[in-house]
């Protein structure tokens, strides 16, 4: 199985400690790599990196990295990094055959997630995106969620950062399949601006984005410093791939 890994941003919230977040060291291991350990552990075996801001470093990085952990490990390399992050899942997905984990690099995942995201493929989902019920956790940013509202049968009805209502948080894990996409690429040609959301929202609409509730596993997000000195004290108790000696 292939995953997709969004590391293309600026990360601005995060600039104070390092020039680029996913290369932004977590007990001094850099997100990109907890994050691609934690793919392997769960049973990735091939892992499409979306790269742009500071591209040089981490894709220098990327390659001793893919020696060091034995995972084939591919940069793909948007032009116009600033663009929304959908661009960035349409460039990732042009490398896969066909489903795909998606992550972003700075979220962090129990390998128990990925590895349940990994089996809940069916022809009734184009999509499916591992969210937390929890919506009040202290690892939730309430100011940098994006949250889901999710119908009776688990799919979702909406999705987003501005939504007035909802009853889960999305965690940043999906599986993906190729109408992923095709539906970002569908959202923007109706004139949406090209985010995830974007996409997800025209899947949902539709009854193709369904959902898995992580049930307690660990995740977060590295967004800024209180998330990153959290993640310093917490990520090495969950994340035994990540941190394990190599």
């Amino acid at each position: 199985m292939d995953a997709v890994i969004i590391a293309a941003g600026y990360g601005s919230r995060l600039a104070s400690l390092s020039p680029s977040k996913p290369l932004t060291p977590v007990c001094g291991v850099p997100l990109i790599e907890i994050g691609i350990r934690q793919a392997a552990a769960a049973g990735v075996t091939r892992v499409v990196v979306v790269t742009g801001h500071r591209a040089d470093a981490v894709e220098a990085f990327l390659a001793d990295l893919s020696q060091r952990v034995n995972v084939a490990i591919e940069p793909v390399r948007v032009a116009d990094w600033s663009k929304p992050n959908g661009y960035s899942v349409m460039a990732g997905a042009s490398r896969c055959a066909g489903d795909y984990l998606l992550m972003m690099a700075d979220h962090m995942f129990d390998s128990d997630i990925l590895a349940a995201l990994l089996k809940v493929g069916s022809e009734t989902r184009d999509v499916t995106l591992a969210i937390d019920l929890d919506t009040t956790s202290p690892l939730v940013d309430p100011d940098d969620a994006t949250w889901v509202k999710t119908n009776a049968d688990g799919f979702i009805s909406a999705i987003g950062k501005t939504i007035p209502v909802w009853d889960a948080v999305d965690t940043g894990a999906f599986l993906a399949t190729p109408r992923l996409a095709e539906a970002i690429a569908t959202a923007i040609a109706a004139g949406k601006s090209g985010s995830l959301s974007d996409g997800m929202q025209w899947l949902a609409d539709r009854g193709r984005a369904a959902t898995y509730e992580v049930g307690g596993a660990w995740w977060m997000d590295v967004d800024d410093p209180r998330a990153h000195a959290l993640a310093e004290e917490l990520a090495p108790r969950h994340l035994t791939a990540a941190f394990a000696p190599t």
